[in-house]
């Protein structure tokens, strides 16, 4: 009888157990679309950010994760796995000549960016993490504006 109550106990814990563990580690799927690009050149890249103070970020040092995704009829899209519940901002690039780089002239970007949650850029909207960030607490899809100036 005390056996059978033991093993009864070891399994119930094992299973509380288990399914603890399960649900601190729940990740999710971060699928990012940009679409009305100019033109087919090049790949788009797609910069995650998950830290306040992180973007604006020139130079790509700051992000979390990249990826590069090829256009297709003016469109691309890449899908972020495994990541943990948390706040997160999307910076992408239409990097027409696949160097890894915002080109410039004078001042401004040659080739197209955009931000999550930003419809326009400017001098009075300039990008930040706090404004572009979203909270992942499931999975999830967002567009991107892809801007050119």
């Amino acid at each position: 009888m005390k056996a059978s109550i033991f093993i009864l106990l070891t399994v119930g814990l094992s299973f509380f157990l288990c399914s603890f563990s399960e649900s601190q580690s729940k990740t999710y799927s971060l699928t990012v679309k940009v679409e009305k690009l100019q033109n087919s050149k090049g790949v788009v890249q797609f910069a995650l950010y998950n830290k306040d103070g992180s973007i604006p970020d020139e130079d790509y040092k700051n992000y979390y994760r990249l990826e590069k995704a090829k256009i297709v009829n003016g469109k691309s899209e890449i899908t972020f796995k495994n990541l943990p519940k948390g706040k997160y901002a999307v910076n992408i690039l239409h990097d027409e000549n696949s160097n890894s780089m915002i080109d410039k002239g004078l001042l401004l970007p040659k080739e197209g960016i955009g931000f999550s949650n930003y419809q326009t850029i400017g001098l009075r909207n300039r990008p930040n993490f706090s404004k572009a960030s979203f909270e992942l607490n499931a999975d999830k899809t967002v567009e991107v504006k892809v801007i050119y100036m």
